[in-house]
């Protein structure tokens, strides 16, 4: 018996009789194997979903039920948060170092973010249209801060920030974010590249030059909008790895917000432990509300009403034949 069933079809014209389409027995089989397999996948990625939640979550419970439970007793209590909202530990220690290094964290994120993109989009733009031939060497110097441990960091940043603070501008904690750029650089890097790669970058510059556009238009109006989701991945990245720093904070003698949970730790962990609970809410929850922001779709066009669009009067015409 043949492995393959002719199906007759015939034409609408003169009766004609097509042999030409032919259906395979084992099509339904094919079928339903693929879509197993579909939810083979899908079954997985739920799996992995769930097990990333999960690794996830566990610290924050932790975190969230040491600083509500006295670690001696075990009783359950909300002093630790109750000391927070009111502004001091004790009648004598005050929060207001934390607030400082809150503060001071927050804005070294902003800063650090736009000069990491006002630095890192235009080059990267211009090695892949007409400097590929850099791109090695761009590439390895954005990894390299990977290779560098911040203690030797902090060696040849010493006498910079020396001058910095004495010279040039003052010895505020936010101008950390210098040095913060370093770090973030093979974080955004890697996340930028993905964005471009995904486009065809040469192909929208060139119809947006074609049409007289700057060169500032292109970026911030071609460009910039076909990478939000790479440009979001890249602020948020910058802005976990500043929130995050100590070392260089703290052997250049600066306040930021992982320095003063350091100390308030030392004194009451609670404190400490509800503290960093609450800075890492509210920073993901800006995040979100910014990617969220910044993906949001357009309006649609409003739809013309027939019934309100405008007609021209019927002008009248005189009876000249009278």
């Amino acid at each position: 018996m043949s492995t393959y069933a002719s199906h007759v079809v015939h034409g609408p014209e003169h009766g004609s009789v097509r042999d030409d389409v032919t259906v395979t027995p084992d099509a339904p089989v094919r079928a339903g194997a693929r879509a197993a397999a579909t939810r083979r996948q899908t079954a997985f990625r739920r799996v992995v979903y769930l097990v990333s939640i999960l690794l996830m979550a566990v610290p924050l419970v932790s975190l969230v039920e040491y600083s509500v439970r006295f670690p001696l007793t075990g009783a359950v209590n909300l002093d630790a948060w109750r000391k927070i909202f009111a502004g001091r530990t004790n009648e004598y220690t005050t929060l207001d170092n934390l607030w400082l290094g809150l503060t001071n964290s927050l804005i070294m994120c902003l800063i650090t973010v736009v000069i990491m993109l006002v630095l890192l989009l235009p080059t990267m733009v211009w090695v892949r249209l007409s400097g590929k031939k850099f791109s090695r060497f761009v590439e390895f110097v954005c990894l390299l801060p990977l290779t560098i441990p911040a203690v030797v960091l902090v060696v040849g940043l010493t006498p910079i920030y020396r001058v910095i603070s004495t010279q040039i501008l003052n010895s505020s904690a936010i101008w950390l974010s210098f040095a913060y750029v370093i770090l973030v650089l093979p974080f955004s890097y890697r996340a930028m590249d993905a964005g471009l790669r995904a486009i065809d970058l040469k192909t929208l510059v060139e119809a947006a030059r074609s049409f007289g556009a700057s060169w500032l238009t292109v970026l911030l109006k071609v460009i910039v909008p076909n990478i939000k989701g790479a440009l979001v991945s890249a602020s948020f990245l910058s802005c976990a790895v500043v929130l995050g720093e100590f070392t260089l904070a703290r052997l250049l003698a600066k306040d930021n917000l992982q320095t003063a949970l350091f100390v308030i730790n030392l004194s009451d962990s609670q404190v400490a432990a509800a503290m960093s609970f609450l800075a890492l809410a509210l920073t993901t929850i800006l995040l979100v509300v910014m990617d969220l922001i910044m993906n949001r779709a357009p309006k649609a066009p409003k739809k013309l009403d027939a019934s309100k669009t405008y007609r021209a009067p019927k002008k009248r015409i005189k009876d000249t034949t009278r």
